[in-house]
Formats: structure tokens, sequence, C-alpha cells
């Protein structure tokens, strides 16, 4: 099975879920599969490091991920209309995969979470699309074909899937979160068979 790689940082559950709902939406596409991996935080102590294997949910991601998935799903949380800095440093440190062209071809989608509707969610997206386009990955986003788009009244844009968690950091998708995360794991996937 052809594997789509789901990676994303999260730390209050929120990002998890939708990664959790890409997949699904991946794994509905006959011979498409999901990897979830996650990325390590940051640490605000410089010799502090984190354990090989976290204590809970999905692995972390390596460079093996990266070459051997047919297409990636990237996820953070919003922090001030960006990407978190974990998500960024793990970025920054893909200059071998870049040299060597790791990604070019394979579609991409990304998901993000805030705590209020207009925190920075679309921002956040468009900056997590760029260094993708670096590594010459081909952008999917949901199109309004999809019909939640236009009545969601919490998450969900056409740059990708996203969820709103409120003041109460509350990591309960609703009905168009999932559903609108769930298009764009079979978008991907998708899309990933028909460039395969």
């Amino acid at each position: 099975m052809a594997e789509i790689l789901v990676v994303y940082y999260s730390r209050n559950e929120s990002t998890t879920r939708l990664a959790q709902q890409i997949a699904r939406g991946v794994d509905e596409v006959p011979g498409m599969s999901a990897r979830l991996r996650s990325i390590p935080p940051v640490s605000t102590t410089h010799e502090a490091t984190a354990p090989e294997v976290p204590s809970e949910g999905a692995p972390y991601v390596a460079a093996n991920d990266l070459r051997e998935c047919v297409g990636l799903a990237l996820g953070s949380p919003t922090r001030f209309g960006n990407m978190a800095a974990s998500v960024k440093y793990f970025l920054d440190g893909l200059g071998a995969e870049w040299a060597s062209g790791t990604l070019i071809g394979k579609p991409a989608a990304v998901f993000t979470s805030t705590a209020t509707m207009h925190g920075g969610q679309e921002s956040t997206l468009l900056s997590m699309m760029v260094p993708l386009l670096h590594h010459g990955c081909v952008m999917l986003g949901i199109p309004y074909s999809e019909p939640r788009l236009s009545s969601t009244r919490s998450g969900g844009t056409p740059y990708g899937a996203s969820h709103v968690s409120g003041a109460d950091a509350d990591p309960t998708l609703t009905d168009d979160e999932m559903t609108l995360a769930r298009a764009l794991g079979r978008r991907l996937a998708e899309t990933a068979a028909k460039l395969a």
C-alpha cells in the first residue's frame, strides 16, 4: 500500500484530532494508507532533548518517513497567525531533503487549529505552504465542491482543514470540521494515486 504521511505538532489534542480525521480520509481511498507521525516540541532550554519515542501518541517523524511517502499533510496549531516553533524548526532541518528533491512532485496539504475563529487560521495555513512549495510539493486545498465549506460555522477553509477550539482549548471537532478534514485526506490520497 502507498502511504500518505500525516505529520503534525499538537499541544492540546486539537491538531492531533484533525490529523486522525485526515488519516481516516486517506484510508478510505483504495490502495492508500495513512502514516501518522508527530513533531517533537522545541525546548526553551538549549540542552534539553526530547526522548527518542514520545510517551503517547504517534511516533516522531524521521527522514525516511518523507522519503517513503507518496504525499503528505502537515499540521500545526496557530501561534499568532503562524505555525508553531516546533513545526518551523522541523521544516528548517530539511535541508538535505530539499537538496536531494525528496518531496518534489508529491501532493501536500496543511491543517491547523486556533483558539478563536479569527485567530489566524488562513495565514497559518498559507505560511505552512511556503516551505512545501520550496520543496517542490503539489499543494492541495479543499475545493468548494465540498458543501460543508460553504456552510461551516466553525473550522474549515479552502486552504486546508482547521478547528476552532475556543478559549477553553476544547479539542472536540464539530461535524463540519471532521467532514472537511476527511475530505482533505481523501483528496490528498486520490491525487497521490493519480500522480503515481
